[in-house]
């Protein structure tokens, strides 16, 4: 299964929030961190904050920063929430549909992925916390700089 970009921008938006505990972020600071389009990260964050995942405080003080412990942020919950569907393959106009198995096989295939996701928290991708927050302010010094390493 292949997660959306919608997907992976979240997760990376609420990983680089959490490693700044409860600091705010900006949009522009994680945009260009990742190196991703500004307008369609405020699309996610906007997303991700009416899912109450994020916090948003206009202003010149503001950003956002989670919403919630980030080991209360279940991933198989994320990914359900940022995913719009979940077949790996439209059966539903294959002739052999009615008598193939496949459809099963995927449809049990996705559970055991979900499951798996299912065990983890947003914690859990932050174990190495310092590691990332180091990497993250790397990245914002070199953009700022129009470098990149």
């Amino acid at each position: 299964m292949r997660l959306t970009l919608w997907t992976d921008y979240a997760l990376r938006s609420l990983i680089y929030v959490g490693a700044k505990g409860g600091q705010f972020s900006t949009i522009a600071e994680i945009a260009d961190s990742f190196g991703i389009s500004k307008a369609h990260l405020m699309k996610i964050v906007n997303r991700l904050a009416q899912q109450g995942y994020l916090e948003t405080v206009r202003g010149r003080k503001g950003g956002i920063r989670l919403r919630r412990s980030a080991a209360d942020i279940n991933l198989g919950a994320l990914i359900r929430h940022t995913e719009k569907q979940f077949e790996l393959v439209d059966c539903t106009t294959c002739l052999i549909a009615p008598a193939c198995q496949v459809t099963d096989v995927f449809v049990q295939a996705t559970g055991a992925f979900l499951a798996v996701l299912d065990q983890y928290t947003l914690a859990d991708m932050m174990v190495q916390r310092n590691q990332l927050h180091r990497l993250f302010s790397a990245a914002t010094a070199a953009a700022g700089t129009g470098t990149r390493s």
